[in-house]
């Protein structure tokens, strides 16, 4: 291990390097994807918990408390982001930009957004990172931030193309393959890392049984407690093989609600057996996996706290099962405490101080910085939190900085970018994987598959669903481009998630001149219009193949379809896959990793866990 001597002179020599316009080289020996210190390996050395003891001990009180937060912020560059996203960080945060953002609340973290325009292209995430770095070993106590973001892959990406984008949790899940879900989270996580990236807020440990669950859905692995941990702790390996902290989010296990915590406060009503057959085994795995962190759940599970409040503010969740009975030893992370599901019972400033006094290390994303900040320093000098607790809490953050090689080497360079991001190798396992994905649920009088010969005119139509910045679409293009590449003649009609009768009639008219018709369905109900425009396609007398492109539950909907598919997201990777495979090109080979259910009588099985046909 390296003295705190040793580490500060090579931070601060980085920064100087970084500052000429030159990130400076990976250190001697090291490589992508393959830190010096396992995540799996025994405690780390007495002489780095010295050396960070050490670092701690030289922080003022509000150094201390701004290193547990990871905190937004917007623009593609560190120092000189667009005048409009000066404009929403001193409106939001009250800061220009990054480095200002460091500089006065010392934060010990940073999360990536679209939205925040931190991630245009990875040659500007690499520089931004560096920029972010810059500014933390500018510090009068000198401390790398751990970047981070949500790149779960499927419905959830921040970073698109160029990087190379991988099907998402329950298609991996239909696959069932370990060895897929390892290499993907591996491949994903060495792509995050050489863009400055070392944690990511996945995989999703969530067991989903509510088909009616509005935020979780697809970006589970499934139902199947056993197999959903099989694959969140090939997940966890993965991405702690490539260097990146991986995240088990959402503890206690966010896979029964019908209600989403973004915009409310959902009720768990699993009794205490419940949970330990259903919710427990994927984050048992991930713990066992030696997982860096876990993410907690704004949700309310009465059966192990009667106080009702949400689990991101419950002691006796976090200290007295995560912590005391899992016997979990690493860094808890709270879902954004923007959420309604937070923020509704307590307030803005209360909810960090619950948290921490719950048993979270880390606050991700209050919606008002100086207020949470502010109010923890206040809890602090009044007694209610005490500081060996954040001491303690502190020194987990930095001992995982400190593993994912931080303090050491915490820059990336844009040759990196150019070796390991979206090179044809991973492009190319990418999909062989999703390949590995599509389900096919339905093919009576084997309409499937269709044949360039019988079919070779299509009309592609249904919903042009908004996928993830950057990864791709829109659906109906996408899918007949990749039809056209195959040799069919295919025509793209957007029809929407409620088509209008006009745009039913334009489908059935344009039908007539094609052989068969592929509709991109996306999460049908009992009166949706997408049933309208199946069934007047279906009047035609021609083929319909349907395509679920995010729930694969659409099927029982549509009791009049002969040839039905899930692909269980609309990115390109998924849809290029399934129409591989409704051409014949790939046999079908995943396997439904949740049941559906039968539309008529909820409580009967239509299709079990496991279905799935081939040809």
């Amino acid at each position: 291990m390296h003295s705190r001597r040793t580490v500060l002179t090579t931070a601060a020599a980085a920064a100087a390097a970084c500052a000429t316009g030159a990130a400076p080289a990976r250190a001697a020996g090291a490589k992508i994807g393959r830190q010096p210190d396992s995540p799996r390996s025994a405690a780390p050395a007495p002489s780095a918990e010295a050396r960070l003891r050490g670092l701690i001990a030289r922080m003022t009180p509000e150094e201390k408390v701004g290193q547990l937060f990871v905190m937004r912020v917007y623009g593609h560059s560190a120092t000189d982001p667009d005048p409009d996203d000066v404009a929403a960080n001193r409106k939001e945060i009250g800061v220009a930009n990054a480095a200002e953002l460091i500089d006065r609340y010392h934060v010990g973290g940073i999360i990536y957004f679209g939205w925040a325009h931190n991630t245009r292209e990875p040659h500007q995430i690499a520089d931004l990172s560096n920029g972010i770095q810059k500014a933390g070993t500018a510090q009068r106590v000198p401390v790398p931030l751990l970047i981070s973001t949500d790149q779960e892959h499927g419905i959830v990406a921040r970073i698109g193309a160029p990087a190379t984008l991988f099907p998402g949790a329950m298609a991996l899940g239909a696959a069932g393959s370990r060895g897929d879900a390892r290499t993907a989270a591996r491949i994903g996580g060495e792509e995050l890392y050489a863009m400055g990236i070392r944690q990511d807020y996945a995989p999703d440990a969530d067991v989903n049984v509510n088909a009616a669950n509005p935020v979780i859905g697809v970006r589970s692995f499934g139902a199947d407690p056993q197999a959903v941990a099989r694959l969140v702790a090939a997940e966890v390996q993965g991405y702690q093989d490539a260097g990146v902290a991986a995240c088990a989010k959402h503890f206690p296990g966010h896979g029964d609600t019908d209600t989403d915590s973004h915009i409310g406060l959902p009720y768990i009503h699993h009794t205490a057996e419940q949970w330990e057959r259903l919710d427990a085994p994927p984050f048992k795995a991930a713990i066992a996996a030696g997982i860096d962190s876990i993410m907690t759940a704004h949700i309310v599970v009465p059966a192990f706290d009667p106080s009702e409040d949400p689990a991101t503010l419950s002691r006796p969740i976090l200290t007295g099962i995560l912590r005391e009975r899992l016997g979990y030893r690493g860094v808890v992370v709270t879902d954004s405490l923007g959420m309604e599901g937070v923020r509704v019972k307590y307030g803005d400033a209360r909810a960090p101080v619950l948290a921490l006094k719950a048993g979270v290390d880390q606050l991700l994303n209050p919606p008002d910085l100086s207020v949470a900040h502010g109010a923890v320093l206040k809890a602090l000098r009044e007694g209610e939190l005490s500081w060996a607790d954040i001491e303690a809490k502190l020194l987990r953050i930095l001992l995982l900085k400190d593993r994912r090689g931080l303090f050491t080497n915490p820059y990336t360079t844009h040759e990196e970018v150019d070796r390991v991001v979206g090179i044809r190798r991973h492009l190319q396992q990418a999909d062989r994987i999703a390949e590995r994905t599509t389900t096919l649920l339905r093919n009576d009088g084997g309409v499937l598959p269709l044949s360039r010969r019988r079919e070779n005119k299509l009309l592609v139509v249904g919903v042009d669903a908004d996928p993830p910045s950057g990864t791709g679409g829109p659906p109906t293009t996408v899918l007949a481009n990749t039809f056209g590449e195959l040799g069919f003649t295919a025509t793209a009609l957007s029809t929407g998630l409620t088509p209008t009768q006009t745009l039913i009639d334009q489908a059935v008219a344009a039908l007539r001149e094609r052989d068969a018709v592929v509709v991109a369905t996306y999460n049908v109900t009992a009166d949706s219009p997408q049933r309208q425009l199946i069934d007047a396609l279906l009047a035609t007398g021609k083929p319909v193949v349907q395509l679920a492109v995010r729930n694969p539950y659409d099927i029982a909907q549509l009791g009049g379809v002969k040839a039905g598919l899930a692909s269980y997201s609309w990115t390109d990777v998924e849809l290029r896959a399934a129409v591989r495979v409704i051409a014949g090109q790939r046999k079908p080979t995943g396997r439904l990793p949740v049941p559906v259910m039968r539309a008529d009588a909820p409580d009967t099985v239509l299709y079990p866990i496991g279905h799935g046909l081939s040809y």
